[in-house]
């Protein structure tokens, strides 16, 4: 029996556990909740370490991206040290690879024709890839980065720019206290509408769904939303702001979709590689054998 755990700053209220079967390896696959205390995440982290295959961090990144420029969370990188022996992942090794694909399967498999589309993209310094495949599609693509995540109004149209004003301020922000840049604890079940334009002015809101639901505005009639790590209460409060189409990156297991982080451990405990050693081939490899599809449900 293998075991991967997320350990999230996310809302404990969040938490999921499931016993799957993968490959022909049985699994559980749990997600917990600290409630944004760091203190907790750190002891967890602690407390498993050498007891499960894989560690997840939820709620929180190792790694933000902007072109070639790669930055080290400061808050991510010290809950990962507290595993000295279980692999640590943040979900960044399948973003590059899964999250391009659910974009190019619902190209090729549904039909999804994204060009001329507006896309709105939360935080594209969190899923590079994915933005790239919007933008080779066709997509008119904005990136809600410093929306999102600073609060500054300004809406980033083109990569170039995110990855410019990346080079300048990335290394700052990676300094900063976590909670200054994403929703955690208490602070996940809050909206609070903001940036309603944006929103609306898009065909396609895609990317982290706990910024998606910070600024959720009361009416989406008609939106596509691509997004990950929904409850079947998310999945409610989406169909009753009207939405069209709710995609998923990862597949729905046991009434949920996890987050990246967590597929990423499964596959990095059938793999028995360290993350550091995988590459986007061994990713692309494993995805391929595994077999997981995106979600799609149309309201």
């Amino acid at each position: 029996m293998k075991r991967v755990v997320s350990v999230s700053l996310g809302s404990s209220r969040r938490n999921h556990r499931v016993e799957i079967e993968i490959l022909g390896e049985r699994f559980i696959i749990e997600r917990r909740g600290t409630d944004g205390d760091m203190r907790r995440a750190r002891a967890l982290i602690r407390e498993l370490d050498g007891k499960v295959d894989a560690l997840g961090l939820g709620g929180i990144d190792l790694y933000l991206r902007t072109g070639s420029s790669k930055f080290v969370l400061r808050d991510g990188k010290k809950l990962a040290r507290e595993a000295r022996q279980t692999p640590v992942v943040d979900g960044s090794g399948l973003k590059d690879t899964l999250e391009r694909k659910v974009v190019e399967y619902l190209r090729d498999n549904f039909g999804f024709d994204f060009s001329g589309r507006k896309v709105l993209l939360v935080c594209a310094a969190d899923r590079y890839e994915m933005a790239r495949a919007f933008i080779e599609g066709g997509a008119e693509l904005i990136c809600g980065d410093l929306m999102f995540g600073l609060g500054l109004p300004l809406p980033l149209r083109s990569l170039t720019t995110l990855d410019r004003l990346g080079r300048i301020i990335g290394p700052v922000i990676c300094r900063l206290p976590f909670r200054f840049l994403y929703p955690t604890g208490k602070k996940q079940e809050v909206i609070k509408p903001k940036y309603e334009k944006y929103y609306l002015d898009s065909d396609i809101i895609a990317g982290d769904f706990h910024f998606i639901k910070k600024h959720l505005p009361p009416d989406l009639a008609g939106k596509t939303v691509i997004t990950n790590t929904i409850t079947p209460a998310d999945v409610e409060l989406l169909r009753r702001r009207g939405i069209k189409r709710l995609v998923t990156t990862t597949p729905d297991l046991g009434g949920r979709s996890f987050g990246t982080n967590v597929l990423e451990g499964v596959v990095i405990a059938l793999a028995g590689k360290r993350p550091e050693k995988m590459t986007a081939a061994d990713y692309n490899f494993w995805l391929q054998k595994i077999g997981f599809e995106p979600r799609i449900v149309e309201f």
